[in-house]
């Protein structure tokens, strides 16, 4: 049993209308406004905002002229935008893992989305980051998207049975392909307000909720859109918007996209707004990211290679947005490559919770980034991506490993193996396998020896092109 005992309790939370609870009238008394940066003085609170299928090349700050996310913009603008951040995984589920156990995915042996058929779940096992959290007394919430079990109907790895507080619109049923506006199909019961709601709202109105019912708690927000994941669906007020907008087109300039992501961002405006009424604001570390690339039949991740479900940058590089008032310098960039493995040591470290063991965690404390204290130990990147068949967007089983400015992609399917330079060659279009066969030679045994050191859940399922 890798679990410590926790409060295993769970309250689920009836979901409000946007006529939302008065206010509590707690604030927490903030030391961080008379600290420099880089003084880890207080626990603060801690929200994280994840989208689904968001390219790393989506948002204003990351030099998209077309979206409009004026509201993150602003966090990266006072706070740090990271150039170089990885999703652990090119799909979601594995992603989702990393993020909560800390562990590469191929360690839980979840390295691919669970579908509806797939009895795969995350074992309640696992001590999951809302339950390390708790040690440091967070009252833990988790909003929206969980997608860490294929069949549902057995509950087997449902959220409430991984430690969460409180847990509103996270789905009971297979999300396929989405359902964005009133009656959401993967969450029977849910109530509504009168007129045709939009999830992605909801989602945000029960964040805002949630911080303000615990503004006089230390909390952990697990905030995790179902957004921008296809079949895309904006408001249609929005898409009118962004479609007479010069430069509209489909898989370049997605207005339904821009409309969804536009959502999102509105609702990363009204939880700063929150923060900032119950007087909190300077004692929130908010992060803002997404579970994979973007998917390239509705957008382009350009200057990027290819999108979800390939081990390209396009499939893996994501947008990282961190901002917490006097502990975050403004304005704020780092190049230095981090993962999503990264997050669970890293919020041990700011909730002031002991150092990880890293025989059983696969991250690194990022949190001297986050301070401006520069300096970070060189270390591997490494993703494994196991498929019976080729993902139906394109993707195939591979295994890659950043090392360096290098990076190489070894496919399973057909044996043969791809190097890149990233920093010069951020497209991956010119492929060095033959032109530098040390290098190649010295990333597959990286590989190879990455992968002997892991005790794999199950064995690798080799997918084998047909002749």
């Amino acid at each position: 049993m890798e679990k410590t005992a926790v409060n295993s309790s769970v309250k689920m939370v009836e979901p409000v209308g946007f006529k939302y609870l008065s206010i509590t009238m707690f604030v927490w008394a903030c030391l961080s406004g008379m600290c420099g940066y880089g003084q880890e003085t207080t626990k603060p609170n801690i929200i994280y905002i994840q989208a689904d299928d968001l390219g790393w090349s989506e948002l204003g700050c990351y030099g998209n002229p077309f979206n409009e996310t004026p509201a993150l913009d602003s966090l990266a603008r006072h706070g740090i935008r990271f150039t170089q951040a990885y999703a652990a995984a090119p799909v979601c589920s594995p992603t989702r893992v990393a993020l909560l156990t800390g562990k590469h995915p191929a360690r839980v042996g979840i390295t691919d989305y669970l579908d509806v058929r797939d009895e795969k779940f995350l074992s309640p096992d696992y001590l999951t980051l809302n339950e390390q959290l708790a040690k440091a007394g967070y009252h833990s919430g988790l909003i929206g998207k969980w997608h860490l079990t294929g069949d549902y109907d057995k509950k087997k790895g449902a959220p409430e049975k991984h430690g969460w507080d409180e847990i509103t619109f996270s789905e009971t049923r297979y999300i396929a392909g989405g359902a964005y506006f009133y009656p959401y199909f993967f969450l029977p019961g849910a109530t509504t307000e009168p007129g045709q709601e939009y999830l992605t709202d909801r989602l945000n109105q029960q964040a805002i909720d949630f911080i303000t019912r615990n503004s006089g708690k230390r909390f952990f927000l697990y905030l995790s859109h179902y957004s921008v994941h296809t079949k895309l669906s904006g408001k249609q007020v929005k898409v009118s918007k962004f479609k007479i907008k010069r430069g509209a087109g489909t898989t370049q300039n997605n207005p339904e996209l821009a409309a969804m992501l536009e959502s999102i961002d509105d609702g990363v405006a009204g939880i700063v707004s929150a923060l900032r009424k119950q007087g909190i604001e300077k004692n929130t570390l908010i992060i803002f990211t997404s579970d994979n690339g973007g998917e390239t039949t509705v957008t382009s991740n350009a200057p990027l290679r290819a999108g979800k479900s390939t081990l390209y940058e396009g499939g893996i590089r994501v947008p990282f947005v961190a901002y917490w008032p006097g502990k975050i310098k403004p304005g704020t960039s780092c190049d230095i490559p981090v993962n999503t493995l990264d997050i669970f040591p890293t919020l041990t470290a700011v909730a002031h919770l002991p150092v990880l063991d890293s025989k059983q965690y696969d991250g690194k404390d990022i949190s001297r980034l986050l301070y401006g204290k520069g300096k970070f130990k060189h270390r591997d990147l490494f993703w494994y991506y196991p498929l019976d068949k080729p993902h139906f967007l394109g993707g195939r089983s591979a295994n890659a490993v950043r090392s360096g400015n290098f990076k190489l992609i070894e496919f399973f399917d057909s044996g043969t193996s791809e190097l890149y330079n990233i920093k010069t060659d951020l497209s991956e279009v010119n492929n060095l396998a033959e032109r530098n066969p040390e290098k190649t030679k010295e990333l597959k045994e990286l590989l190879k020896n990455w992968r002997a050191s892991l005790k794999f859940k199950r064995q690798e399922k080799i997918y084998i092109r047909p002749e």
